[in-house]
């Protein structure tokens, strides 16, 4: 049986065929085929799909491509040195005032590599807040390299943001930072309001708590405190209560015994 619904269909596909081919031939016009409704456009305009004599529409296929996000320039904490000034190696020696203009020019940092920039940038800063010249251990100074190095790592993430690496890196500063700052607002108020001024850093106060808040603790911390509340303003009518009671006592009786008479 299944060799002959085999035979049968090929037989019927060759029929068709010959039919077809033979009208190709003979030029015999065939009957129209049913137009669908449905009809394909490019890929900027809008799709449907045919579903029978329904016509489905789709959302346009529109291939936009993504606007390229501009990243804000972030201010470079090197900017304010000017290339014609002398590296730091250099900038102590007075023959370097007085030599050849092209040899001078080496010695600018026109031509410093940024370990040559940032060295300059520390002991500008170390200047600013260093108890005297040959200060070089203090908090203060500590404080300035560390400010200087942190900046320059701010610049270097804004470039590349994955860099993890030099992200623990900073965030291991600002920590040691701020222990140190800590220890001289302890210590010496008037050098800590001195160098948050001079090296444009703000100071913030740790936080109360460090876990993380959700909502169930935030409705138990609220409990608590309502409950603290309660119980403050109960202990306050005890007081008064207990003031009244010994106010009481203290008074003196109004009514003193009658004195006998002499007989």
């Amino acid at each position: 049986m299944v060799l002959k619904n085999v035979f049968r269909s090929t037989a019927l596909g060759l029929q068709t065929w010959s039919v077809f081919s033979g009208a190709r031939q003979s030029s015999i016009a065939l009957p129209a085929f049913r137009q669908s409704k449905c009809s394909s456009f490019s890929n900027w305009t809008l799709t449907r799909n045919c579903k029978g004599d329904e016509t489905l529409p789709n959302q346009p296929v529109r291939q936009y491509a993504r606007p390229s996000r501009k990243k804000q320039e972030f201010p470079s904490q090197l900017q304010d040195l000017h290339p014609s000034m002398l590296k730091h190696e250099y900038a102590s020696v007075p023959l370097a005032q007085s030599i050849d203009d092209v040899v001078k020019k080496l010695l600018t940092l026109e031509f410093a590599n940024h370990s040559e920039k940032m060295r300059l940038k520390e002991e500008q800063l170390i200047a600013k807040v260093q108890r005297d010249e040959n200060d070089r251990s203090s908090t203060e100074v500590k404080v300035a390299i560390m400010t200087a190095r942190i900046r320059n790592i701010q610049e270097h993430l804004h470039k590349h943001p994955k860099d993890k690496a030099n992200k623990r890196l900073m965030l291991m500063t600002i920590d040691s930072r701020k222990k140190k700052l800590k220890f001289l607002r302890r210590t010496r108020y008037d050098s800590f309001t001195k160098v948050c001024q001079e090296l444009g850093i703000t100071y913030t106060f740790p936080p109360e708590y460090y876990r993380r808040v959700t909502r169930r603790w935030l409705a138990k911390k609220a409990f608590c405190n309502k409950v603290f509340k309660e119980v403050q303003k109960q202990k306050a009518e005890q007081r008064e209560k207990q003031r009244a009671t010994e106010a009481k006592e203290k008074e003196p009786t109004s009514s003193t015994e009658p004195q006998g008479t002499a007989l």
